[in-house]
C-alpha cells in the first residue's frame, strides 16, 4: 500500500520558515474571518475533537469533486474516531485514515487533483495524496502555518472559520515525520445542514 500524505521533500527545506506570520489573508478568528463565515450549512463542516468544535467553510467553487466526497464521508460517518495520525508542529494535521497507518482511505475510487489559485495559509484544509498526483481518497490535513511550497500541488477544499485555538490543540507527533504514538482523534464530522 502507498502512504498517503504530504510528500516533505521539496517542503522539508521549509519547515523552520513555516512558523513565520501570514503571507496572506487573516487569520482564522479574525473579524475579517468572522465576518466572512459560511451561512449555507450544507457547505460547512463542523468537525467535533475533544478540545471543541471546528467549524470548516467548504469551497465547492474550488474544488467541488473534492467537496462532495468530503460531504458523502461525513455523512457515512466514515470520519468519526478516525485519528491525527501525523502531525507536525508549524506546518499541519493529518487525519482520515481509518487505519491510522497513513496507507488507509474509503471503498471509493481515488480523486483527481483540483488545482486552484488559493494559498496554503493557516487555517486551510488540503487533501493528502501519494506522490501521484490524482490519488487523493479520504486524507485530509489542517495547516498551522504557511506553506507556500505546496501551492498548486495540493487540492485545497475548505477553511477553518471557526474553532483553530482546538486545531492548535491537537496531540504533535515525534521527529520530521510526525507520527503521533496515541494520536488525538476526530469525534464527529458531520454537514452542518445533517446536525440536529
Amino acid at each position: 500500500m502507498h502512504r498517503r500524505t504530504l510528500i516533505l521533500s521539496s517542503t522539508a527545506v521549509c519547515i523552520t520558515a513555516l512558523a513565520a506570520p501570514l503571507l496572506t489573508g487573516a487569520s482564522p478568528g479574525s473579524a475579517q474571518t468572522s465576518s466572512a463565515q459560511s451561512t449555507d450549512p450544507e457547505n460547512t463542516i463542523d468537525l467535533d475533537l475533544k478540545q471543541g468544535r471546528v467549524v470548516i467553510r467548504l469551497l465547492p467553487e474550488v474544488a467541488p469533486k473534492t467537496v462532495e466526497r468530503i460531504k458523502t464521508l461525513a455523512r457515512q460517518g466514515f470520519y468519526d474516531g478516525t485519528p491525527f495520525h501525523r502531525v507536525i508542529e508549524g506546518f499541519m494535521a493529518q487525519g482520515g485514515d481509518p487505519s491510522g497507518t497513513g496507507t488507509g482511505g474509503s471503498k471509493l475510487p481515488d480523486l483527481p487533483l483540483e488545482v486552484s489559485q488559493r494559498h496554503f495559509v493557516r487555517g486551510v484544509c488540503g487533501m493528502a495524496r501519494t506522490s501521484a498526483p490524482n490519488s487523493a481518497n479520504s486524507q485530509f490535513f489542517i495547516m498551522f502555518a504557511p506553506a507556500p511550497s505546496l501551492d498548486g500541488q495540493y487540492t485545497i477544499w475548505g477553511q477553518v472559520v471557526r474553532g483553530m485555538e482546538y486545531v492548535d490543540a491537537i496531540k504533535r507527533g515525534s521527529g520530521s515525520s510526525g507520527i503521533v504514538n496515541d494520536p488525538d482523534r476526530i469525534v464527529h464530522m458531520r454537514v452542518a445542514a445533517d446536525v440536529k
